[in-house]
């Protein structure tokens, strides 16, 4: 880099270009919406047939490749206003050192080398005269800090150790800004696509790494913008993001979505928008990680015979795979199943009206994370939030999600009868116990994850944009419930009623303590299911001067919802009285919900 070039930068073109790219992303993201609520929803609603499925296909292709649009597109604006930014702080101080030499009556050449004028006291009465100087080092460098100092004590001539300053501050300049294109260069250079018509796993994995260089590069831009507030609230978060400015919300969300998407009180979309770009990315990482693995022995099985009867044991051969490969194949193949059930829910929107999907949360790591909501919940005026219970990950997060589609459609009829809207969501927030008989004895994993999910009820409450506040319902199943309980002990639940299914206790042992209105606490017990009394001793609450209280006991003090399915499990089944009373207590219809004869199992058993 020399003098004339960095003179003659213009950081403002660059700032141009890049809101050029993001207006791109911007549209191809508006495309990609289009695609997937409209078109391909409107067709899932109303066309069946090859002919439909053909189109359907060639949809979601089109699809995956304006998100891939909008997400390079988002990298390559910030990666341009972090190059104008580097150069920009270069060339200001190229121009305060130019500006200071000339105020000292010394000239620059285009060299960089500075000309001082004759000056100070010679001898004989003859001033000493002017000369010429190149930079002798940086002004950070010790070496040529004392060259300066010397230069200024020992010559003859004050003008010298001006010009030697002036020279290595203009070299120090020209330094910063040649780091910075050698810094930027590759970085925007990589930001291109192959020359298919085809997202494959690969590309996004590009994309990945291309954020990754982006954010290493541009992290004194990063640092330059308003950072979100640590450990903050999410009325704080909601804060931050709407005092940003487009160009600084754009830069977060191309280098860091991971963190925007995790974000309680940002709004849904922004979320979503961010958590795509995270799940396809991790997806595909996953994908590529799960091939390079050898395939497990097809032989897994094997006889021997060590006494009077033959024995099935793994072969040598699989046992070998297991050893080296068989826990991360196991994760990485339950990860890819969990994550393919969240683009099933996206590809069924529109299907008998389903609304479209959020993404307002994913995680491949340990156990999986997702919280995936059924339409807006920052419009909607009734919002449901469900817990799953033990032996929940996201490898299984397909069933959950499907319970609350289930709700979802229930409520939806019932509320849009009073022009009202709902969204239902389902919150894997929480490292769920894995195990019955290991794990869901304990309370920590309740305790660990409750303030997560205040946090997330809180964030709901903070993104809200509708007229009026909303009516917000959780619903636990099984140790989820123990979850809810144990948020309303540790803080201030934000929620208007609590829905109970399959309840091993809550914590407290009295619904009043649930931290909802007075009578708005309901309870399902099914038949056949075990679990509540088994968890009693457990996670029931006392008030040690009673036994262990769970929800379905009478002098807990909840509405025993008639339930009419079977065992631990079918809470949800479609087009059943245990459904269709949730569905009506999330629409807001509590006088149209069916209880059951009040039964005390402790008192019969007296």
């Amino acid at each position: 880099m020399d003098l004339a070039t960095l003179k003659a930068f213009e950081p403002a073109e660059y700032e141009e270009a890049a809101d050029g790219y993001r207006s791109t992303g911007d549209m191809a993201s508006e495309a990609k919406d289009t695609v997937d609520n409209q078109i391909c929803a409107a067709i899932r609603n109303r066309l069946k047939g090859e002919a439909a499925t053909a189109a359907l296909r060639e949809l979601q292709e089109l699809s995956k490749n304006f998100h891939y649009v909008q997400t390079e597109c988002g990298l390559v604006s910030t990666a341009l206003n972090g190059l104008a930014f580097d150069m920009a702080a270069a060339k200001r101080k190229l121009e305060a050192a130019l500006e200071d030499a000339r105020a000292s009556g010394c000239t620059v050449g285009a060299d960089g080398s500075v000309t001082y004028p004759a000056g100070g006291t010679g001898t004989d009465g003859k001033v000493p005269e002017g000369g010429t100087v190149s930079s002798s080092g940086s002004p950070t460098d010790p070496t040529a800090s004392a060259m300066e100092r010397q230069a200024v004590t020992l010559h003859p001539n004050p003008n010298y150790g001006r010009a030697v300053e002036f020279a290595n501050r203009i070299a120090d300049a020209l330094k910063e800004a040649t780091d910075a294109d050698a810094k930027w260069a590759p970085k925007l250079r990589a930001l291109k696509a192959d020359d298919d018509l085809v997202v494959s796993d690969r590309d996004w994995k590009d994309a990945r790494s291309d954020m990754g260089g982006v954010r290493d590069a541009g992290k004194d831009y990063l640092a330059s913008l308003p950072q979100p507030p640590e450990e903050g609230s999410p009325k704080d978060n909601a804060a931050w993001w709407k005092g940003l400015g487009p160009e600084e919300q754009a830069a977060w969300m191309a280098a860091s979505p991971d963190l925007v998407g995790k974000l309680d009180g940002l709004p849904s979309t922004v979320r979503d928008e961010a958590n795509r770009i995270v799940f396809d990315e991790t997806r595909s990482q996953l994908r590529l990680e799960l091939d390079s693995i050898p395939k497990p022995p097809l032989n897994e099985w094997t006889w021997i015979t060590s006494g009077p009867y033959p024995s099935k044991v793994h072969s040598d051969e699989w046992m070998e795979w297991h050893n080296k490969y068989g826990d991360r194949y196991e994760h990485l193949t339950k990860s890819l199943k969990g994550m393919q059930s969240i683009q099933d829910r996206f590809d069924a929107t529109g299907r008998k009206g389903l609304p479209e999907a959020y993404l307002l949360s994913i995680s491949a790591e340990g156990n999986g994370r997702a919280i995936v909501a059924n339409g807006n919940p920052d419009t909607a005026d009734h919002q449901a939030v469900y817990v799953p219970g033990t032996t929940s990950n996201l490898g299984g997060i397909g069933g959950d999600i499907d319970r609350m589609v289930n709700v979802w459609r229930v409520a939806d009829a019932a509320a849009s009868v009073k022009g009202e809207s709902v969204s239902t969501i389902t919150w894997l927030g929480y490292d769920a116990p894995q195990n019955i008989v290991k794990d869901s004895p304990f309370s920590h994993y309740a305790d660990d994850g409750a303030p997560a999910f205040n946090r997330f009820m809180d964030g709901l409450d903070a993104s809200h944009t509708g007229d009026s506040e909303p009516h917000r319902t959780a619903i636990g199943h099984s140790y989820g419930t123990t979850l809810i309980g144990s948020a309303a002990r540790q803080g201030n639940l934000n929620a208007d009623d609590i829905i109970l299914a399959g309840s091993p206790g809550v914590q407290v042992p009295k619904a009043e303590q649930l931290d909802v209105p007075k009578g708005h606490v309901w309870n399902q017990e099914a038949d056949w299911d075990l679990v509540p009394d088994i968890g009693r001793f457990g996670h029931g609450g006392t008030d040690w001067d009673g036994p262990w209280t769970i929800p379905s006991d009478e002098r807990f003090g909840a509405n025993q919802m008639a339930t009419d399915t079977e065992g631990h499990s079918d809470y949800w089944k479609e087009n059943t009285q245990s459904l269709w009373n949730q569905g009506q207590v999330v629409a807001g219809n509590e006088d149209r919900v069916t209880l059951k004869e009040p039964f005390d199992r402790w008192a019969h058993t007296k």
